[in-house]
């Protein structure tokens, strides 16, 4: 009789993933991709981008199995890896930024611009992408704590526990990450 993997908790996949079990993988995808996915694109506003950091999310978590605790939710572990990944892309993002903004004028046309033409979007999603440009200018701590709060609906001591701050924490970023993000979408500076 075969063993259902939808039925293990988190810690017994990884039990099965340590006895060489390779099922165990796609059930562990299975259930966390597309909330990865989501905190991801929160994060980094691209869906391209997205699915490569998601998959490297995976791939170091699934690398570094051993060191899961298998009495806490597999789901703040893998997206604690996954904030990592979104931090270390923020990282690479603005290097690159610093240097193409170095690239002498005559060479500046070749540099893609981020923002959407306004007249090609629809009214929607102009306003999506309006909101993206928000979030994207607020401090990555009070972003994460409004992705986490407002798109993934962690609760606040899971944001807490994955953020490794204490729930007061969260609060008072997520207090400050509305208030600056409604400054900044109704033009002011925040």
């Amino acid at each position: 009789m075969s063993l259902d993997l939808s039925q293990c908790s988190d810690g017994e996949l990884a039990a099965l993933a340590d006895a060489g079990r390779q099922d165990v993988y796609r059930e562990f995808l299975a259930r966390y991709k597309v909330p990865v996915f989501r905190l991801i694109r929160g994060h980094v506003g691209d869906a391209d981008e997205a699915m490569d950091l998601t998959q490297e999310s995976f791939v170091a978590g699934f690398a570094a199995l051993s060191r899961y605790d298998r009495e806490r939710p597999f789901r703040l572990w893998i997206s604690r890896i996954a904030l990592n990944k979104c931090r270390d892309w923020a990282r690479r993002r603005a290097v690159r930024a610093f240097f193409a903004r170095a690239l002498p004028l005559d060479s500046a046309h070749d540099v893609a611009i981020d923002a959407p033409a306004p007249d090609v979007e629809a009214e929607n999603r102009a306003e999506l992408a309006r909101v993206r440009v928000a979030m994207a200018a607020l401090p990555h701590n009070l972003r994460e704590v409004l992705v986490l709060r407002g798109v993934e609906d962690l609760s606040q001591a899971e944001t807490a526990a994955l953020l490794q701050v204490s729930e007061k924490t969260v609060e008072t970023r997520l207090y400050r990450a509305r208030g600056r993000l409604r400054a900044l979408l109704e033009g002011g500076e925040g």
